[in-house]
């Protein structure tokens, strides 16, 4: 990351947040990345070390669908749909769609541009494995509740849910990123979500900080009577 990048971040963040419009400085952060005047600080060569370790040991249904939230250029898309499940990945910004297809123009994911906030109601309940990493910190503090239960609503019964985000022990005040409280982790599981585990791991970086990984499932239907 270079040391113009946070001021890029924040810059288009507080532009978007001025305006009422918690998602809004993705587009312009995309598109100023495609031009070549600046960086997506999250972007990288290979797939979430921690969706890497926890994915190759889950146990999915035959035919599990999958989505993957704020998939940016794909990358994390990617290796899931390489693990033989059925995936659809969907950001908020146009730019980034355009370039995970064109990073991967033969891919087996569906990318859709889509809105955590107002997701498209086919989605409802249609996924077996949702995967949310480093998205909800990237919105604020006031959107926040009304980004999970978004998420909460992309799981079908039966349904795993794994969440991927940085550590703060008291509510940020600046971003972004802010970072999730454990109380932001646990809200997760209201009405129905059941934590099954929550861990802290070190990032992969020489920051020498950590991140939740916390992984959640939704009960299935009870069988009819």
């Amino acid at each position: 990351m270079t040391d113009a990048q946070p001021s890029a971040d924040r810059r288009l963040a507080a532009q978007a947040l001025a305006a009422n419009d918690p998602t809004g400085w993705f587009e312009p952060l995309y598109a100023e990345a495609a031009a070549g005047t600046s960086v997506v600080p999250w972007d990288r060569d290979v797939p979430n070390p921690l969706l890497v370790d926890w994915l190759r040991t889950a146990t999915l249904p035959q035919g599990a669908r999958a989505v993957v939230i704020g998939c940016g250029y794909g990358i994390d898309a990617e290796f899931v749909a390489s693990q033989g499940i059925r995936t659809t990945a969907f950001d908020v910004s146009p730019t980034a769609i355009r370039g995970a297809r064109a990073r991967f123009p033969h891919s087996p994911v569906t990318y859709k541009v889509a809105d955590l906030l107002h997701p498209p109601p086919t989605w409802r309940h249609a996924f077996d494995l949702v995967i949310e990493s480093i998205t909800v910190q990237s919105l604020p503090l006031d959107v926040r509740t009304h980004a999970i239960t978004g998420i909460r609503d992309l799981l079908a019964p039966d349904a795993t849910l794994l969440v991927i985000a940085d550590i703060s022990q008291t509510p940020a005040t600046t971003g972004p990123p802010w970072p999730l409280t454990r109380a932001d982790i646990d809200s997760f599981t209201a009405p129905d979500l059941t934590l099954v585990r929550v861990e802290t791991i070190s990032r992969a970086d020489a920051s020498g900080l950590h991140r939740w990984r916390a992984e959640f499932h939704r009960p299935p239907q009870p069988a009819a009577g």
